[in-house]
């Protein structure tokens, strides 16, 4: 071939954007193998699902064959895609055939280095002979390009637009976004498919996350809904959301809100016609419906883990309606109808994952796991009911021992009665929010050290100096005009607050207020009075998850739940430790490297993390002398007595730490004497305790923000359709 001119990355996206996505439907088109199948269905655009493909167990010993098939028809079809000489609608239609050829073998090659090629069971040398087929296909199809028009613009395109998915994330505030920068500077534009190839292998097996999902010293979660199949491939099993991440997953991606408004034209107006007569009497229906095509990507991507872990993992958390949270009908029937919409389409999609596999026995069974909000008495009952269908939940707004216990035991007795139905329980997830009461520790401590500092001003100096903190902190006259007029400790709650003075006690700022109160010392003696309190609740939610695990899940006590589990509910032993398997802790809002570090564990334990929480772990792991094995089984290190005799000081901690009266009663019941306390928070101080509060306002303005801006989507569909 000779060299017939330039081609444009701007006019292949354009191509590829034209060229569409084909609808799912069923039946499944005829097909006659499974490379036949992978090619087919991506050609018409999904590339994913099509690489998806293999990562079943019945694939194992056939990868090869499958692959040498695939590698063979694509190659014909991507070179009689000649691009050269077709009029525009041809040639775009040839060009998006042949990004889309690009873009499944690079799946693939993700899905083989990944770790799950062996979490199906692959051997060693059949992923590495197909590693090596595919790459050097791709050089292949690279010299194609290089030969017909100078330059492999398409295949650059695809690798562009991979690594653009990657800096989507937190505005590129991720570990995403780092490897995709990283994998950039070592692309060889003389060898790009191999170069491309090298670089993100390296930068994955080498990992932390990679490395410690393979060595089994914890399993990894992600709190954001963008970059889940990145992840997928360094280990993680699941996914948590709420409503503020859901909102920010449309923020980050505006394509989404476009899909989505495509999606109630084509989709919605016909099934829920309801909705565009009266939108404002549907909100809640709408907004729900909004968040779960938001996160149907996640949905999709974690169905092969899904299966292969029978449900155990490969979850995507979806946060119940906070309107609603301290309603157990009404949350358990709202809980049904998404899983039962999110079932209809995970059918289809499942038919087409798992086409021509013969040991399939049940197809479109959500991988939803409901978050339950447990400021409420009601998530206790919400918790069991939901296990009892067969819905695993992500317990949530909880910070302490006493709701973590007894609403993980409730969410076991659920399990016990679905394992005896012959139900298999999804997996359930036990939320430590360790670095949210971190933060509302901080902000009530903060907040009396101010108290204390004021107290023998005239009120007209407390605003004066009230006046001129606002102001070093960078409060707006505006924002200061709005607070100027409240309660005393109103306005103290809003100067300490994580969005005013941040998370850092020792902003100058604040140790000038304090030094020139003259209440607390010197400078050297407010610093140093403060660097303590800091260093203290740092380890504050650490205390909480260790104290969890312990009466959980430790050696010393897991055989006493075992017996609990059989002897209450009648199980066989192997029911008993099946269920017992299917419930995790997952410390969650993390703030630092040792949030994470300090928490792992080989059971019944998975590290939810936010993306950008993810980067300052890798970075942690990349400084000289830092040895991941030192970290094993972290959950039950002993922490520093000194630190939690002054952490014991404070009222709120003590009662995330301390067991209930509610959890002794039980724990006397299972035959576990240890003494946890007796002062933690009692299941009806759950609605009033200060973090459970924040996080409920938060959660709850979040929702009503996101759901007024679908509802005005909903209106503006409604105008142009003249409904």
């Amino acid at each position: 071939m000779s060299k017939t001119g330039n081609l444009e990355i701007d006019e292949v996206k354009k191509a590829v954007k034209e060229a569409g996505v084909k609808d799912l439907t069923l039946p499944v088109p005829p097909r006659v193998d499974h490379a036949d199948h992978m090619l087919q269905t991506a050609l018409m655009g999904h590339t994913k699902l099509a690489a998806d493909h293999i990562l079943y167990r019945e694939m194992v010993g056939k990868l090869r064959d499958v692959i040498s098939a695939l590698i063979r028809r694509a190659g014909i079809i991507f070179i009689k895609s000649k691009v050269s000489g077709a009029d525009r609608e041809e040639k775009s239609e040839l060009i998006a055939k042949r990004y889309r050829i690009y873009d499944l073998l690079l799946e693939l090659l993700w899905n083989l280095v990944g770790l799950e090629s062996k979490r199906v069971g692959f051997s060693e040398e059949e992923v590495n002979d197909s590693i090596n087929f595919i790459v050097n296909a791709l050089k292949d199809l690279e010299a194609v390009e290089r030969e017909e028009y100078g330059y492999p613009v398409i295949l650059r395109t695809v690798i562009e637009d991979q690594l653009r998915g990657m800096k989507l994330v937190n505005k590129g505030n991720s570990m995403l976004a780092h490897i995709a920068s990283e994998v950039e500077k070592r692309l060889n534009e003389n060898n790009l498919a191999e170069s491309y190839f090298k670089a993100m292998k390296e930068l994955m097996v080498n990992n932390i996350y990679y490395q410690a999902s393979l060595k089994g010293l914890c399993k990894f979660g992600n709190d954001y809904a963008l970059g889940l199949r990145w992840l997928r491939h360094l280990g993680y099993v699941q996914v948590s959301t709420n409503p503020a991440l859901a909102a920010r997953a449309y923020d980050d991606d505006p394509e989404l809100w476009e899909k989505f408004k495509t999606y109630a034209k084509k989709v919605l107006v016909k099934e829920f016609p309801e909705w565009f007569k009266d939108p404002d009497k549907y909100a809640d229906d709408i907004a729900m419906e909004a968040t779960r095509f938001g996160l149907l990507e996640n949905f999709l991507v974690f169905r092969p883990p899904f299966y292969w872990s029978k449900y155990h993992d490969g979850l995507v958390s979806y946060q119940l309606n906070p309107l609603i949270a301290d309603k157990v009908e009404e949350s358990v029937k709202a809980a049904m109808e998404f899983a039962s919409r999110l079932e209809s389409d995970l059918k289809v999609y499942d038919e087409w994952l798992l086409w021509g596999y013969t040991t399939v026995t049940e197809k479109g069974r959500p991988n939803v796991v409901i978050k339950v909000a447990a400021a409420y008495p009601a998530a206790i009952d919400i918790a069991r009911k939901l296990n009892e269908l067969g819905i695993g939940q992500n317990i949530t707004v909880s910070y302490t021992v006493a709701q973590e216990v007894l609403i993980g035991i409730a969410a076991l007795e659920g399990m016990a009665k679905a394992i005896k139905k012959g139900i298999i329980p999804t997996q359930t997830y036990d939320t430590n929010m360790g670095g949210r009461l971190e933060d509302h520790l901080r902000e009530v401590i903060a907040a009396n050290l101010v108290l204390k500092a004021i107290e023998k001003l005239s009120d007209e100096e407390k605003e004066r100096k009230f006046k001129e903190l606002a102001k070093s902190l960078g409060v707006s006259e505006e924002k200061w005009s709005e607070i100027e007029g409240k309660s005393l400790r109103e306005k103290i709650d809003f100067m300490v607050s994580k969005r005013v003075l941040g998370r850092n006690l020792l902003r100058d700022e604040f140790v000038n207020f304090l030094v020139e109160s003259k209440v607390f010392g010197d400078r050297d003696s407010v610093v140093k009075m403060l660097s303590q309190i800091q260093g203290d609740l740092a380890l504050s939610g650490t205390y909480v998850a260790q104290r969890v695990y312990d009466i959980l899940f430790s050696p010393w006590n897991r055989e006493k739940w075992i017996a609990y589990l059989m002897k209450k509910h009648g199980l066989s032993r192997e029911q008993a430790e099946f269920i017992f398997d299917r419930i995790d802790l997952l410390p969650a809002s993390k703030r630092k490297p040792i949030d994470t570090l300090y928490t792992f564990a080989g059971k019944n334990m998975t590290n939810t993390e936010f993306p950008n929480h993810q980067l300052a772990v890798l970075k942690e792991s990349l400084k000289e002398g830092f040895k991941l094995d030192d970290f094993a089984e972290s959950i039950l290190q002993e922490l520093p007595k000194d630190v939690l005799e002054r952490l014991m000081k404070y009222e709120d901690f003590v009662k995330a730490y301390e067991a209930s009266p509610e959890v002794n009663e039980l724990l006397k019941e299972v035959g576990i004497t240890k003494d946890y306390g007796n002062r933690g928070i009692k299941v009806n101080e759950w609605p009033n305790y200060g973090p459970c509060v924040k996080t409920m306002n938060e959660f709850t303005n979040a929702y009503l923000r996101f759901r007024d801006k679908v509802l005005n989507t909903i209106k503006e569909l409604k105008k142009e359709l003249n409904i």
